[in-house]
């Protein structure tokens, strides 16, 4: 595995190397990977014969078609306690009727703290049979567990998991929603964050965040930062940004529930947001110089480019690298890259995770 990883790895320094090449930046730092156990998210589907069940995963042909059943024993590329709880978990489903029947998909969220939920879909309504089956199954294996079905949730105790991500000599706690976006790679993410943290000096000025997520970089940025104003717009994520801002007893940081698009809109003076005034945020008040942005694969809207424009330093994380090329054109007009680096958080496929530190001409 060792060569193949690290053959892949190569083509894709390469890659990035040979795609940014136009813009001259400075020699492109690389994160790679653990080559084994690094997911810390994994589903299967539960496939069902006459007398056995098992996970499983689809396998297409080039053309992303012909799906075909592949039966999933073990999963090295999953964490150790996913791998090690497999197993265990599927003898003792297939023992009870009532928790494997029209059982259709497991997914398995755990942690490096050592925390782990399990979802259990299922493609029919689950009754009080199945939490009195499953009640005893989680406290077995000391897990969390989710039921679903179709317009039903179940949660037997808590629909979260509790992180913990390690940068430099301080400890961040962070609450993962069942199914809310985390950061699948936790050991590469903690290289994340130490490479953002150390892309800029501290300062007595704010930081913008656009796209927070869970607060993911916003903890360990915050204590960079005179006070920091960070933007999301899905509520689950903002309260979890909420919960983790307290539960690591960070003062300086405020969260609006904003678009990037909307927050541009409030900053120009352009639109009044109620959702700002019921959370007593006052942007005006804030004397930003550095702007933080991790968005979606599809990269960041024109009128949000140009605002960005207007900061002294963006410290930019990407998940896609063609859209952060495609930005780049925009940026590149005002701001130099200073820092280039790669993250290797998915391994064995063509996904990679890039930054770059701008600082304006």
């Amino acid at each position: 595995m060792t060569s193949s990883y690290q053959q892949q790895l190569d083509a894709k320094i390469e890659r990035i190397r040979s795609q940014f090449a136009e813009y001259h930046p400075p020699e492109l730092e690389v994160f790679a990977s653990p080559e084994q156990n690094f997911r810390m998210r994994a589903e299967f589907r539960i496939w069902h014969t006459e007398d056995d069940m098992f996970y499983a995963m689809f396998e297409r042909n080039e053309a992303g078609e012909n799906k075909k059943v592949v039966r999933i024993d073990e999963f090295p590329i999953a964490d150790k306690s996913i791998n090690d709880l497999m197993p265990v978990l599927l003898n003792l489903l297939k023992q009870s009727e009532v928790l494997s029947k029209r059982l259709f998909e497991v997914h398995f969220l755990s942690t490096l703290k050592g925390e782990m939920l399990v979802s259990m879909i299922y493609r029919s309504a689950l009754n009080e049979a199945w939490e009195a089956e499953a009640k005893p199954l989680a406290d077995q294996l000391n897990i969390k567990i989710i039921g679903r079905s179709r317009g039903q949730k179940v949660v037997l105790s808590d629909e979260f998991v509790v992180e913990e991500l390690q940068v430099f000599d301080r400890t961040f706690k962070y609450k993962q929603i069942e199914s809310s976006f985390t950061q699948p790679n936790a050991q590469v993410c903690q290289k994340m964050l130490e490479w953002a943290c150390s892309s800029v000096e501290k300062s007595e000025k704010d930081l913008l965040e656009l796209y927070c997520g869970n607060g993911n970089f916003t903890l360990p940025l915050s204590l960079k930062f005179n006070r920091v104003l960070a933007t999301e717009l899905a509520k689950s994520s903002v309260y979890a940004a909420q919960w983790n801002i307290e539960q690591n007893q960070i003062d300086n940081i405020q969260v609006a529930r904003l678009s990037a698009e909307e927050f541009t809109q409030a900053y120009n003076a352009e639109r009044e947001f109620r959702r700002l005034q019921e959370a007593e945020i006052n942007i005006q008040s804030y004397d930003f110089e550095t702007v933080f942005v991790d968005p979606p694969r599809a990269g960041i809207d024109d009128d949000t480019l140009k605002l960005l424009q207007g900061f002294k330093r963006i410290i930019y994380i990407s998940c896609n690298p063609d859209t952060l090329h495609d930005n780049l054109k925009t940026l590149s007009q005002t701001h130099k890259i200073q820092k280039f680096a790669m993250f290797d958080q998915f391994p064995y496929t063509h996904h990679v995770e890039s930054g770059v530190l701008l600082e304006k001409i």
